[in-house]
């Protein structure tokens, strides 16, 4: 397929309720690596949506006197209103629910059925509401399933079955030759380790509940939520509707899920891609969860905290700074408020901010708020020097952790020149060059490269941080956005125009007394 588009997909997310942060903890990473590969000048399509079939969300509406379609039609703005707040720039939304999902699921499904790999069947087991899946007794606690902490129901209907068992071998294989299929390594070897233990066929349908997608040979039974879901990530990109958008589009690059979800991401998804012969996504990264209380944070147990809760008080750009800072990407984390607040004081008003504040108010003090004359070589002495190659190694650091979507990783190597910037400007001290007889071109210096500096890190603070790092930029005198820019040209020293207006500002990020 075609090498122009980076292709990223948040899960859908299930609507029986409102975001958490575990929700947008997701979307946040994603948005990071999509933000990251467009200034890298790739072609990006960043997909997310909501998964509005199955029977909790049957339930949910119920639960509110309503019909599934108008509880969905109900809460579907309350999930992009979070996302609109926490500026993600996806390109795209699904619902489920569309058409442009619901015809070519039927679709899928038949191209199924005719290579013979459906079967009806019949099945008894236990079926979690919560996780709308079948649990086998060793995988309850006390009886319980032990994300939602409800114990499950005896189900026994007659159900059309997928052929899983048939594709352990192509997977365990696609698993060893390939580790970045699923990332982290942890997660990998514990889906090999259950792939080698053996599949049971999959079942796909049913019967008790009609809020789902029909089969399109035998309309009683509704496919089963999870397939329908899946499927979202083919239908979004063109599949059995915009064959050159498919082209362009599909495989993914990255599916970024909750590991929670791994399996069905893991092992059904692609079982079901190659069951048509269709190509793989590239790599299915599963995430840990964030935790309050040592707790995962759940809808069913009402642990979930809004994203608004706390926007309010640390900005966007604070909130999405602190999840991809402070959570190892990859492994389970807490949140606590004053975690958060430390945080976003340590790294973002000291560090960052108060570097931004002092840069352009001694510009506006002793340059009269002018971009002074590009230094020459000869103008350069040993810190104006490590400062220039310690941003190259950020930026080269920052680009192999997003690689690895070390995200954590990539942001201590941006607040890496951070820091570097807050020491030169104690090593070179602009205030005591403005006292000094004769240090007009010296201070000059200091002040373009300092500048250029924060123009720099506009760039490469402008994924995780949207809002602030186009202020910044805007301050320093850079014209344009610096969501427009391109990485390849953009990040080359001296671009900041000479003559160009600087003006300070309030606290990009104010602090936060706690």
């Amino acid at each position: 397929m075609s090498e122009n588009t980076f292709y990223l997909t948040t899960p859908i997310y299930y609507v029986n309720d409102v975001p958490h942060l575990g929700h947008a903890y997701t979307t946040v990473a994603a948005d990071f690596v999509a933000r990251f590969r467009r200034l890298q000048g790739r072609r990006v399509h960043f997909l997310t949506g909501t998964d509005e079939h199955g029977q909790k969300v049957a339930r949910s509406a119920e639960a509110q006197g309503l019909s599934p379609r108008e509880w969905t039609d109900q809460i579907v703005p309350r999930w992009t209103e979070v996302w609109d707040a926490l500026d993600i720039s996806n390109d795209d939304f699904i619902r489920t629910t569309e058409a442009r999902h619901e015809k070519p699921v039927q679709s899928f499904v038949s191209h199924l059925h005719e290579r013979g790999q459906i079967y009806l069947g019949s099945y008894e087991g236990l079926y979690c509401i919560g996780c709308e899946a079948f649990k086998v007794p060793e995988e309850l606690v006390d009886g319980k399933c032990p994300l939602h902490g409800i114990e499950p129901e005896v189900v026994s209907e007659d159900n059309y079955f997928f052929r899983l068992s048939e594709y352990a071998g192509r997977l365990i294989e696609l698993y060893e030759t390939n580790p970045r299929f699923v990332m982290p390594e942890p997660r990998r070897n514990e889906v090999l380790g259950k792939v080698k233990a053996g599949l049971d066929d999959l079942s796909i349908s049913r019967v008790s509940f009609d809020w789902g997608i029909p089969i399109p040979w035998d309309p009683k039974h509704v496919i089963y939520v999870w397939v329908d879901a899946l499927q979202n990530y083919v239908t979004a990109a063109g599949y059995d509707s915009d064959e050159a958008a498919f082209r362009r589009i599909w495989p993914a690059d990255i599916h970024f899920v909750g590991k929670d979800i791994l399996w069905f991401h893991a092992v059904i998804w692609p079982a079901l891609l190659m069951a048509l012969d269709l190509p793989l996504p590239a790599t299915i990264y599963a995430h840990g969860f964030l935790q309050v209380g040592g707790e995962k944070m759940s809808k069913s147990k009402l642990t979930g905290i809004s994203p608004h809760d706390l926007i309010e008080t640390f900005s966007s750009d604070g909130y999405r700074y602190f999840f991809m800072r402070e959570v190892s990407f990859g492994q389970d984390g807490n949140f606590s408020w004053e975690g958060m607040a430390a945080r976003y004081n340590s790294d973002l008003a000291n560090d960052f901010g108060n570097l931004a504040s002092r840069v352009t108010s001694m510009s506006v003090r002793y340059l009269d708020g002018v971009v002074p004359g590009r230094p020459d070589g000869h103008e350069l002495g040993p810190f104006e020097r490590d400062l220039r190659a310690v941003q190259r190694r950020a930026f080269e650091d920052m680009t192999r952790a997003i690689d690895d979507l070390a995200l954590g990783e990539a942001l201590k190597a941006v607040w890496s020149f951070v820091r570097r910037g807050n020491a030169y400007v104690e090593e070179v001290a602009p205030w005591a060059l403005a006292k000094q007889v004769g240090a007009r071109r010296r201070l000059e210096v200091v002040l373009y490269e300092l500048l250029e500096s924060l123009r720099l890190l506009a760039l490469m603070t402008a994924p995780i941080t949207p809002r602030a790092a186009d202020e910044l930029w805007s301050r320093v005198g850079a014209s344009g956005s610096v969501h427009d820019c391109v990485y390849e040209r953009a990040l080359a020293w001296g671009g900041l125009a000479p003559g160009s207006q600087v003006r300070a500002g309030p606290p990009l990020f104010p602090r936060i007394e706690t």
